[in-house]
C-alpha cells in the first residue's frame, strides 16, 4: 500500500509511543481514513505479550487510545475545514477487554465518530483479531489551544 497514513502525513516527527512515526522504539500505529471510519492494522511482537502468546492489555488500551484520538482529530479537521488536524488529547476513555488477543496475528482497528462539537468528539473503536472482536473503546477527545502542554507537539 503506497498510501500515507494520517500520522506520517500530519505528524511525521511525533514522539508518541503508540503512534508516533518519530519514535523508533514505539508501536508506530498507522491509521488511514476510509470514508466515515478510520482503520488500522498492527502486528504485535513478542515484547508486547502479557503472558505466552497473548497481547498485553495496556498495549491494547494504547492502540485504541491513539487510534481514537486520530479519528477525532481527522473528524474535527474536516468539520472545521482546516488544512491540518487540530492538536487533540484524550479527555477520557474506557476500554472493555472482551477476550484474549493472540500475538501471532495482526490486530485490526476500526473507529468512528459517535458525536461531535466544534472542539471535541466522542469516538467508538473496536480492536479485532482472527475475525473476532477482542476489545472496544469509547472516549472523548478534545482539541487543545495554545498554552496546553500538548499544543503543537505532534
Amino acid at each position: 500500500m503506497n498510501e500515507i497514513c494520517l500520522q506520517e502525513l500530519h505528524a511525521p516527527r511525533s514522539r508518541c509511543f503508540g503512534c508516533g512515526p518519530g519514535n523508533a522504539n514505539g508501536l508506530r500505529l498507522k491509521s488511514f481514513a476510509r470514508k466515515s471510519e478510520i482503520v488500522a492494522s498492527w502486528q504485535p511482537a513478542e515484547q508486547h505479550q502479557a503472558f505466552p502468546g497473548m497481547l498485553n492489555g495496556g498495549i491494547i488500551g494504547m492502540l485504541l487510545d491513539c487510534h481514537s484520538n486520530w479519528t477525532a482529530a481527522w473528524h474535527l479537521m474536516l468539520k472545521g475545514g482546516l488544512s491540518q488536524p487540530p492538536c487533540t488529547v484524550t479527555a477520557e476513555y474506557a476500554v472493555k477487554l472482551l477476550r484474549p488477543t493472540p500475538l501471532d496475528a495482526p490486530v485490526e482497528l476500526v473507529a468512528r465518530v459517535l458525536e461531535a462539537a466544534d472542539d471535541r468528539a466522542v469516538i467508538e473503536a473496536v480492536l479485532s483479531s482472527t475475525g473476532k472482536d477482542r476489545a472496544t473503546c469509547r472516549g472523548t477527545f478534545v482539541a487543545v489551544r495554545a498554552g496546553h502542554p500538548a499544543y503543537h507537539q505532534w
